[in-house]
C-alpha cells in the first residue's frame, strides 16, 4: 500500500479511537484561539486517575516515526494508547498551544508567534530533538533533462516575486527543454514548507503562490507522478517510498558538487541546506502527572531505539546531543534552545554544547 494512503488509513483508526475516548478528556481553561474539535491533553485530578493514553499531532514528516514507535510502544505496554494524528507543523503546535495535546511532532523549531501562544495559554513544553530528516527535490519520473540544479536555480523559481516568475523549464536554464512548469508542494502551514521557504528563498513562508499545495502528501506524489513538467519538493522517507514512480534531483551544495539527499549526505552535512532536525514538543504538564507520557518519551528517546529512526529512513541523533536532551527532559527544562530563530544552518552542537564541549569534539 502506498505510504501516504496507509498512513492517512492509520490516523482514522486512531481518530476513531480519539473519539470513543473523548468522554474521558475535557479542555481546561480559557482559550486564546478558536477551539479544535480534538480530544484535549488537559484533565481533571479524578480524570488523571482514568486516562490511560497519549495525544500526538502535527507533522506529516514525523509521522513514520512515531507511529512506528507508538505501535512497538503499545505491544510492550497493551494498557496505553498512543493516539498519532497526522495535520501539520503549524496545526499541530496551534492544538498543542492550547493544551488540546501532550507531544507536538514539529519538522521545524517553534516560532516565536507559536511561543507566545503557549504562554498565552500557560503551556510550558520541553523541546526534544529526535532526527535528522532531508528536503528532497523531485520530478516526474520521465524528466531526463533535469538531473542536479542549484539553490539559486530552486530560488529563481519559487522567489515571490510575479514580475519575474518562472513558467517553464527553459527559463531556469537555457538548455532545458520549453516545457511548462507547474509546482507541487507542502501546504503554507506545514513545517517542510517553512523550512524551505527559509533555506531557498531566505524568508519562511515566503513563496509565489501558484503551486498546487496539499497537507496529503500522498496527493502531492499523485501530482508530480501524472504531471510531466512537475517540480516539487517532500521529506525524503516519502520520496523513498515511492522512488518507482518519482524522480529525484540532486542539489549542487556551492561547492560545485551534485548531492543526492541519503542518510549519509545528512549524516556528514554534505547535503545543504536542505538537511533539518526534526523536534518533538511535550507538555510539561502532561510530563509531570502522567507517567505514560513521560514513558512514552523516554522511549522514543532511548538509544536502543535508534534504529527505529533509521528503519523509517531518518538519521537519529549523535549520542551526545541525545544525553544533553535527556538530561533537559529529566530536569523538565522548558523553552526551546532556537528561542524562535531559524534552524537553516544551525549545529545542534552549538545549541546545546558548551564551547569546552565542542572543541573537546573537534568542532563538529
Amino acid at each position: 500500500m502506498n505510504l501516504g494512503i496507509k498512513l492517512r488509513y492509520q490516523y482514522l483508526n486512531y481518530f476513531t479511537l480519539a473519539l470513543l475516548l473523548l468522554v474521558t478528556a475535557c479542555g481546561g481553561g480559557e482559550k486564546k484561539t478558536e477551539p479544535i474539535e480534538t480530544p484535549s491533553a488537559t484533565v481533571t485530578p479524578e480524570e488523571e486517575e482514568i486516562r490511560s493514553y497519549v495525544l500526538v499531532d502535527g507533522s506529516s514528516t514525523i509521522f513514520p516515526i512515531s507511529d512506528t514507535m507508538a505501535q512497538n510502544f503499545m505491544q510492550d505496554n497493551p494498557d496505553i494508547q498512543v493516539i498519532v494524528g497526522i495535520s501539520s507543523s503549524g496545526s499541530g503546535l496551534k492544538k498543542f498551544c492550547i493544551g488540546d495535546t501532550d507531544i507536538s511532532n514539529a519538522s521545524r523549531p517553534i516560532k516565536k508567534s507559536e511561543i507566545d501562544l503557549c504562554r498565552a495559554n500557560g503551556i510550558e513544553f520541553v523541546e526534544i530533538p529526535i532526527a535528522f530528516d532531508a528536503i528532497s527535490i523531485i520530478a516526474n519520473q520521465y524528466n531526463d533533462w533535469s538531473d542536479c540544479l542549484t539553490i539559486e536555480e530552486l530560488k529563481k523559481v519559487w522567489q515571490p516575486d510575479d514580475a519575474d516568475k518562472i513558467t517553464n523549464w527553459k527559463q531556469i536554464r537555457d538548455n532545458f527543454p520549453e516545457e511548462p512548469l507547474r509546482l507541487y508542494a507542502p501546504d503554507t502551514d506545514s513545517g517542510t514548507y517553512d523550512y524551505f521557504t527559509d533555506a531557498v528563498v531566505g524568508a519562511a513562508g515566503k513563496s509565489r503562490k501558484d503551486f498546487k499545495a496539499s497537507e496529503d502528501d500522498n496527493i502531492i506524489i499523485q501530482g508530480i507522478q501524472s504531471d510531466w513538467g512537475s517540480l516539487g519538493f517532500l521529506s525524503l522517507a516519502y520520496y523513498e517510498n515511492n522512488k518507482d514512480i518519482l524522480k529525484l534531483i540532486a542539489i549542487d551544495n556551492g561547492s560545485g558538487q551534485c548531492i543526492e539527499p541519503s542518510q549519509e549526505a545528512i549524516a556528514n552535512g554534505t547535503y545543504t541546506p536542505l538537511s533539518r532536525p526534526l523536534f518533538l514538543y511535550v507538555n510539561k504538564n502532561s510530563l509531570e502527572t502522567m507517567p505514560f507520557v513521560k514513558a512514552f518519551v523516554d522511549y522514543q528517546i532511548d538509544v536502543t531505539n535508534k534504529e527505529v529512526i533509521s528503519e523509517v529512513g531518518y538519521v537519529p541523533i549523535s549520542g551526545i546531543i541525545q544525553v544533553k536532551v535527556k538530561k533537559r527532559l529529566e530536569e523538565l527544562t522548558t523553552g526551546s534552545v532556537f528561542e524562535g530563530e531559524s534552524a537553516v544552518g544551525a549545529k545542534l552542537t552549538d545549541k546545546y554544547l558548551s564551547e569546552k564541549e565542542r572543541k573537546q569534539m573537534g568542532g563538529s
